[in-house]
């Protein structure tokens, strides 16, 4: 199982446990609102969704006899962000998972009775609660911890190309806060190299050449320089 998906099985425990603690209501079908980047049946979705589902049956909520699931994706509609929460929370589900900071707190605008399930990189540095060990609200949710994680990719790209001077990285302004481009910007001088941020706002902003390709041939260029 990959750990992105173990983080959000523990989530879909969350959600469903409380409930099971107490006598399911004869005939109650349950709702479940999730709101993740990409569609349900997207590559990226389906250990995502499969975790979340397979845990809810384990807890005696079954899609399609008890459970009922209202989707929706955002990543491809980041403009109408609000205007999808508010959809959302006007069905009202009983629960709502949801992913990324923006679609929280997008979420957190339009309810602030339903629960809400957040899985973010880190829930406290982006705002989205206050304390994980007595949140704030109606939120709760799941830390991915992926700051830590970029400091420690971008230190083994440093380590596997020798003599790097340069490096390009490619941020999302609507989910990355500044101040975790500037840690990585400062610990990058620290080894005099230096790390140009550039940030994007819409899908439509990123250039037609991949971010993996751009970093390649930044890298390999000013590698080559290097006796």
């Amino acid at each position: 199982m990959k750990r992105r998906d173990l983080i959000v099985l523990l989530g879909g425990a969350a959600v469903a446990r409380p409930a099971a603690a107490h006598a399911q209501d004869a005939g109650r079908t349950y709702r479940l609102g999730l709101m993740l980047p990409f569609p349900r049946d997207a590559r990226e979705s389906l250990g995502i969704v499969d975790a979340v589902i397979g845990e809810l049956r384990r807890n005696g909520f079954v899609e399609g006899q008890n459970l009922a699931i209202e989707y929706r994706a955002w990543a491809s509609h980041v403009d109408s962000i609000t205007e999808i929460a508010a959809e959302l929370v006007a069905h009202p589900p009983d629960v709502i998972a949801v992913g990324g900071p923006l679609a929280v707190r997008a979420v957190q605008k339009a309810t602030s009775t339903l629960p809400i399930l957040a899985i973010t990189d880190d829930m406290i540095g982006e705002g989205v609660v206050k304390s994980m060990a007595r949140p704030d609200g109606n939120t709760t949710g799941v830390s991915i911890l992926a700051t830590e994680l970029n400091g420690k990719r971008q230190e083994i790209l440093i380590e596997v190309v020798p003599g790097v001077h340069r490096i390009a990285a490619l941020a999302d302004t609507n989910s990355t806060p500044p101040g975790q481009l500037e840690a990585l910007q400062q610990e990058a001088k620290s080894r005099n190299i230096a790390l140009v941020v550039q940030r994007v706002d819409q899908s439509a902003e990123i250039p037609g050449v991949g971010m993996e390709h751009r970093i390649k041939s930044v890298v390999t260029v000013q590698n080559s320089a290097v006796p």
